[in-house]
């Protein structure tokens, strides 16, 4: 069943067509918190503060599998938003997967812009998020800028964050201060012009923008019940899309417990509430380990870009280095060198009372590297560590 709705400033049945850029939220079972999610995408402005034109981007809502009223809330605000507002009702197969979900609603959304409209934007959401009021201004001047994909910074309601408890909101907040420090030893061993510092490592589904261009050009949203935004961008990078990770586009969503995924970030969350010191995500590790796989990165990307990677390869790893097959890019030989390098091998994770140390560690790393950016600034040097192996070899 598909339905659309018009605003009042919606004159004509074509009109999400029409706009270049189109928003595209997956919702199931979401009544409760589409409203607060549609009008924050009401009242979006401009980076000097003035309301965007109205009509500047269109808004496809794909409610699938639900049980509720989501699609009957969402039409009932269609008369209230500025924006041409699609609400489309389907049902997805048994087995459904949330990348699935959002996959058909970014379909749906490119197949609107069409052949024409190549070089539009597709935008995407969570229905239990609220974006900020600059997110679309800021998302487009970041692709303008050169981006062709915008992964936003996703920051936890308040209200909801601090009534899961005491414990778990300094969990959080030494997370998130460790994440800062890792990304600004990623941001100086391994530079990316399109990335600069400051900026984040995450890539969620609740703040994506990215051109139609390199969407098709890497087959779309992976159908994942688990990490499709994060293997989406993966893809882009992989393909040599610029995905950018900037800190003033930003998304609240929501801390709710019972999630529409299983294992998904509300299963998580009500799991570290109930366990304290429960394992951190995979990706974050020692301060030492972090620092060695960003200097080695940042050595294989400047190889990769004077054509070097043989030996920048065998040296990182050793003379007995004997490649599974020719590394042409970058990601073939980052690849070859995370699976195979003895010193790059992942531990277990670490867990919540690790971090206090790692954060002084981490810390102390950043010292040194913020004085070697300042010689290196002077210099010209892109990487911090391209002549050195101390900390390769440590």
């Amino acid at each position: 069943m598909q339905q659309l709705v018009r605003g009042s400033l919606n004159e004509a049945p074509c009109a999400v067509q029409r706009c270049a850029a189109i928003v595209c939220i997956p919702a199931r079972n979401e009544a409760d918190r589409i409203g607060r999610c549609l009008a924050a995408l009401a009242v979006q402005r401009d980076r000097n503060g003035a309301p965007v034109v109205p009509g500047s981007f269109a808004v496809l809502l794909l409610v699938n599998n639900s049980t509720d009223g989501t699609a009957q809330a969402a039409r009932s605000m269609a008369l209230q938003v500025p924006y041409p507002l699609e609400v489309l009702e389907i049902t997805l197969e048994s087995g459904a997967t949330a990348g699935g979900a959002r996959r058909r609603a970014m379909e749906e959304a490119a197949a609107r812009l069409g052949i024409r409209e190549r070089n539009g934007v597709l935008l995407t959401t969570d229905a239990d998020s609220a974006v900020s009021p600059s997110w679309y201004a800021e998302n487009m001047r970041h692709l303008e800028d050169g981006a062709d994909c915008v992964a936003g910074y996703i920051d936890a309601e308040a209200p909801e964050i601090v009534s899961l408890g005491a414990a778990f909101l300094e969990r959080g907040r030494r997370e998130d201060m460790y994440l800062r420090l890792v990304a600004e030893i990623y941001a100086l061993c391994d530079p990316r012009p399109h990335d600069p510092w400051p900026n984040h490592r995450v890539s969620s589904g609740a703040s994506i923008a990215v051109t139609v261009a390199a969407y098709d050009a890497v087959g779309g949203m992976p159908d994942r019940a688990l990490g499709e935004d994060g293997a989406f961008t993966a893809m882009l990078e992989e393909k040599g899309f610029r995905v950018r990770h900037p800190l003033d586009v930003s998304v609240l969503t929501s801390c709710r417990l019972n999630g529409r995924a299983t294992g998904g970030a509300a299963d998580t969350m009500r799991h570290r509430r109930d366990v304290p010191n429960a394992p951190c995500d995979d990706e974050l590790e020692p301060a030492l380990l972090t620092l060695r796989r960003a200097v080695m990165r940042g050595l294989l990307r400047q190889a990769s870009e004077k054509r070097k990677l043989g030996p920048a390869m065998k040296r990182l790893y050793g003379e007995d280095w004997r490649p599974n097959c020719a590394a042409s890019t970058f990601t073939d030989a980052w690849k070859q060198m995370e699976a195979r390098h003895p010193k790059l091998r992942r531990g277990p994770p670490l867990r919540p009372s690790d971090l206090p140390r790692q954060i002084a560690v981490a810390k102390f790393i950043l010292r040194h590297l913020r004085l070697k950016a300042q010689t290196s600034t002077v210099r010209g040097d892109r990487c911090l560590h391209a002549k050195s192996s101390v900390l390769v070899d440590a």
